[in-house]
């Protein structure tokens, strides 16, 4: 955390939790926010070395990112969680929920503790990791949720795994429920999907591919609802990719249940057909949709049924996804690109930018339960400075992750971080990058 005095001018202020979107200043003392209004410091002299001169560009909420998957521990190879964060950085996210998807898995309290650590020492952002919900996400034995919670984890899930036997779920859902915990799922009936590596339809079966129904999802979506019904614990689906399933969450909200879900950038804008001659980058979990169903996709997120916008960031080695299209691995990187894509549905036309910001910064700070994600006076002060309007094509080669697994490699995007704070401190500058 930064102990210094900064002084931003001629901001763009945008505050989805507030509402605010004026042209303004912000002053950051001891890591925390101590003012933000517009017209705050019109007139203040800009030869200071502790002034940053935004130049009218937007200064919003550092991101927050809850859907990161990382190999520390055990496949460092893939990525670290110091590399997971200078990509986030470079994407303006200054916060990552981390899935305990390792080895060993993040299920005991010392290996929460670890990460935490282990997060201090090397990551440039704030890493918060997510325990497992059932003893090496086997799905069968719950895992010590209170010692967890007290640990450091911010929720509970199997990551990338679905809990098939309904009464353990049942029973997770009833504990969470008691002590307030939150509850996160991946929504994917294993069965219909084992051994499936795209969604099922017309170009699955010209290519050949094993395939899966979206059905299988809608599933998963409907039968937790229920469960939710059942206990009244607090539960989010991590990532939705279909019109069925946000349908049904959307007629769960209506009936005041405390559901929330995400959706994964890629599904935001990808589909199916994306997939082309065979390319393994665009393999992910769960599979591109039609393009109806990622239209209904940008409609969520633009209605407010979506609550958060993740990476799904998910590095893989290039042995894995050189492979056969039904052998390759799943995965996507997502961190560097979470941000343009999200920009996207703004210059589309297809969503304000109120609400795509909210889904990367105010809303998953709520359902943590985090006191980031927001510009207001005493909150911490990650920050992202963002010009919306910087053309760019996504190369490969110059993303900061240990792996280069972008579905979206030549694609032509506006807008990026240029900054990037953490408790006030500069993690990420990108004029300076560009110079070196």
């Amino acid at each position: 955390m930064s102990t210094r005095r900064t002084v931003f001018c001629n901001a763009r202020l945008v505050d989805p939790a507030s509402g605010l979107d004026a042209k303004g200043g912000l002053l950051v003392e001891n890591g925390r926010i101590a003012d933000v209004a517009p017209k705050l410091f019109a007139d203040i002299d800009r030869n200071d070395p502790e002034v940053i001169d935004c130049h009218g560009r937007m200064l919003a909420p550092g991101l927050i990112d809850m859907r990161v998957f990382t190999g520390e521990p055990g496949s460092e190879h893939r990525e670290t969680l110091e590399s997971a964060s200078r990509a986030a950085v470079a994407g303006g996210v200054a916060t990552i929920i981390v899935m305990p998807n390792t080895d060993p898995v993040i299920d005991e309290p010392s290996l929460v503790d670890f990460i935490r650590r282990r997060a201090e020492a090397t990551a440039r952002v704030r890493v918060l990791p997510m325990a497992a919900l059932t003893r090496h996400l086997a799905g069968e034995v719950m895992t010590e949720m209170g010692l967890l919670k007290e640990a450091g984890a911010v929720a509970f899930t199997d990551g990338d795994r679905t809990i098939a036997n309904t009464r353990v779920l049942r029973r997770a859902l009833a504990y969470a429920s008691t002590f307030g915990l939150l509850v996160v799922g991946h929504a994917e009936d294993p069965d219909l999907t084992e051994g499936s590596a795209v969604n099922e339809g017309e170009y699955a079966m010209r290519l050949g591919l094993p395939a899966a129904p979206a059905a299988a999802e809608t599933m998963i979506v409907e039968r937790d609802i229920r469960l939710v019904e059942l206990t009244g614990a607090r539960y989010h689906v991590a990532q939705i990719s279909c019109r069925a399933s946000l349908e049904a969450i959307g007629a769960a909200k209506a009936r005041g249940l405390p559901i929330t879900c995400g959706v994964a950038a890629h599904h935001l804008a990808l589909n199916e057909l994306d997939v082309g001659p065979y390319y393994t980058f665009m393999k992910v979990k769960p599979p591109l949709r039609s393009e109806d169903d990622r239209r209904a996709m940008v409609e969520g997120v633009a209605s407010g049924i979506i609550d958060v916008i993740v990476s799904s960031h998910d590095p893989q080695a290039a042995d894995t996804k050189r492979q056969p299209f039904a052998q390759a691995a799943f995965g996507a990187v997502g961190l560097e690109t979470l941000l343009p894509v999200a920009l996207s549905l703004v210059h589309n036309g297809d969503c304000d930018l109120a609400q795509a910001l909210r889904a990367l910064t105010s809303s998953p700070a709520k359902i943590l339960g985090l006191e980031t994600g927001m510009l207001a006076k005493g909150a911490p002060a990650d920050l992202a400075l963002i010009d919306a309007d910087i053309p760019f094509v996504v190369d490969p080669d110059k993303l900061h992750s240990r792996a280069r697994n972008t579905p979206f490699e030549g694609r032509r995007y506006q807008g990026q971080a240029v900054m990037t704070f953490v408790g006030g401190e500069c993690v990420f500058d990108r004029s300076a990058e560009n110079r070196t």
